[in-house]
């Protein structure tokens, strides 16, 4: 069985030009980077504004497990499969964060037959964007300490600081350090840490910003402390948006790339759906829906963690109203959900996962069953993707099916894209199709003008299932701090784990009757939210005991291997 690094090496990419065309890009909006990717000009949303959009299709799906659901995977395979039914359709997806990539999951293009291509140019760097985040990200950085270092004349109280600094590799060795150590010219010394780069508030500020202008406008607006009067200082203060729009100018518009088969694919920003809002640029969107018939994109994490903030804050910011919610689920991903079988690294899979077991699947769809109830709080029509494994059953396709209708989905399809590519995403498509002709209902879970606790609690209750929610000193405090600054109107992008619809990555299926701590609440003033802490969250992951870095290298031909 090919891997998939080698089923992408093996495959025939078209030069990008083609890719374009094919899509309605005229080659003057091009950049070209390479033969086979290409930056696209924010020119081109002008030329097509005429246009009438497209449906919109959010990707999402059940609470991650070790053995992987097959979110993107489901997400390429679905358009390649509306591109085998003969409509015009676009992929808007996140660039992959190279911790990651070199940590834990490997490559993030997709897998099997259903990938975006050239695979290792997706995984590794691209055309820079992540890149060029970090460095506007630690630009302010240098800014704020070098003010401390010539005077102070903006009077930062140091304790205040929150802006840490960024670097795109997992390295938990970073997540608290001092600096300005040595002579007084080496800086002022302070605690400090630092994030992992798709953490920052530039890469959220990108993945929502709308142009240059507003890009501009947003760092300026990035509070980076206080001052003694407890004052918020912000990047405008110290000088610094503007260099920072500078190098961003490039990285605002989105890369232009291509799936196995050949439909168009843009590539843009990449936030974490954990700690930040976890979807892919509203630019690339907006200019995707545009081009094409159907627009297929993906959040990232379950449904409580990406697609609630794709509704809250993306579609908010957008003004876009999805038309569709797939929502992907596995038989094995569901057994594991049910609390009876434990995925231990190196070793063969429990044979509970790989045989039939009715009652472990009944359990852990109490999983499923949540997550519709969670897209049907938006009142958008629901199409359950079962990413179907060669062990799977008839019974169990059929049981999950059964569960999934009764519990609201609209339709329920299996799915094998990883397999077949398009070919085995058609009965997937055809229903996606149909429920995206639906007169849906879109509505957003709170307004704007709702306090910081209702919408906090509102999350924690209709989403998560929490029974309350429990706010420590600190939370309190700031909540306090920020409806005072003015800052209670922005939407809610809670920091959580992934693990779990709760903030307790131990608490499987569907928890119910548990307290959802807020240990803090920080504010993203460019990206436009407020994030609440639930529990304890890292913002900067640490290696596995086997990174997956280990097993990529160069051969002798001077191709990479072992990229996932």
């Amino acid at each position: 069985m090919l891997s998939d690094l080698e089923i992408a090496q093996k495959a025939k990419i078209k030069p990008i030009q083609e890719i374009a065309a094919s899509a309605g890009i005229p080659e003057e909006y091009l950049e070209l980077y390479g033969k086979y990717k290409a930056k696209v000009s924010l020119d081109l949303e002008k030329a097509l504004q005429d246009r009438p959009q497209g449906k919109y299709i959010d990707v999402t799906a059940i609470t991650p497990t070790p053995l992987g659901e097959g979110k993107t995977v489901t997400t390429i395979g679905l358009s390649q499969a509306i591109g085998q039914l003969g409509k015009k359709v676009f992929t808007c997806i996140r660039q992959p964060s190279l911790g990651p990539v070199f940590g834990i999951k490997g490559g993030a293009a997709g897998g099997g037959y259903s990938q975006v291509i050239p695979m290792e140019d997706f995984n590794l760097h691209l055309t820079g964007d992540v890149h060029a985040v970090g460095l506007a990200h630690n630009l302010l950085a240098a800014f704020v300490d070098n003010c401390l270092a010539k005077g102070n004349p903006l009077g930062i109280d140091q304790h205040s600081i929150t802006w840490p600094r960024v670097v795109d590799v997992s390295d938990r060795a970073l997540r608290h350090i001092v600096i300005g150590l040595g002579s007084k010219d080496d800086g002022v010394p302070r605690e400090t840490g630092f994030d992992i780069t798709v953490a920052s508030e530039v890469m959220a500020i990108l993945a929502l910003t709308s142009d240059l202008f507003d890009l501009r406008k947003r760092l300026g607006r990035i509070i980076i402390g206080q001052n003694r009067s407890r004052k918020p200082v912000t990047a405008e203060d110290l000088k610094a948006a503007g260099a920072m729009a500078v190098i961003m100018r490039e990285a605002i518009k989105p890369t232009l790339m291509q799936t196995l088969e050949h439909t168009p694919v843009f590539v843009h920003a990449g936030p974490f759906a954990n700690i930040a809002h976890g979807n892919s640029s509203i630019i690339a969107d907006k200019l995707a829906i545009k081009l094409a018939e159907y627009v297929v994109t993906e959040s990232g994490f379950g449904a409580d963690c990406g697609m609630e903030k794709f509704m809250n804050i993306k579609c908010r910011v957008s003004g876009l109203k999805p038309n569709c919610v797939v929502l992907v689920a596995s038989v094995r991903a569901l057994k594991m959900h049910s609390g009876r079988f434990k995925v231990v690294p190196g070793k063969p899979l429990d044979r509970g996962l790989i045989q039939e077991d009715i009652k472990a699947l009944v359990e852990g769809s109490a999983n499923l069953v949540k997550h519709i109830e969670n897209v049907r709080h938006f009142g958008i029509p629901v199409v359950v993707a079962i990413n179907r494994f060669s062990p799977d059953t008839d019974k169990e396709i059929a049981t999950i099916a059964e569960i999934a209708l009764k519990a609201g989905a609209d339709d329920v399809a299996t799915s094998t894209v990883w397999e077949k590519g398009g070919k085995g995403g058609l009965e997937l498509a055809e229903k996606v199709l149909q429920a995206c002709e639906k007169t849906g209902n879109f509505q957003l879970l709170y307004p704007d003008d709702w306090p910081i606790k209702k919408k906090i609690e509102t999350i924690a209750t209709k989403i998560y299932g929490a029974a309350r929610v429990e706010y420590q000193p600190l939370a309190e405090e700031k909540i306090a701090q920020y409806t005072k600054w003015g800052y209670d109107k922005l939407p809610i992008c809670m920091a959580k784990t992934h693990l779990s619809l709760s903030h307790d990555p131990a608490l499987k299926r569907k928890p119910e009757g548990f307290t959802l701590p807020i240990r803090d609440i920080r504010l993203s003033a460019g990206a436009g939210f407020l994030y609440p802490l639930c529990g304890e969250m890292r913002t900067m992951p640490g290696l596995p005991s086997v990174p997956a870095g280990t097993k990529v290298d160069i051969d002798e031909q001077g191709k990479v291997v072992g990229l996932f």
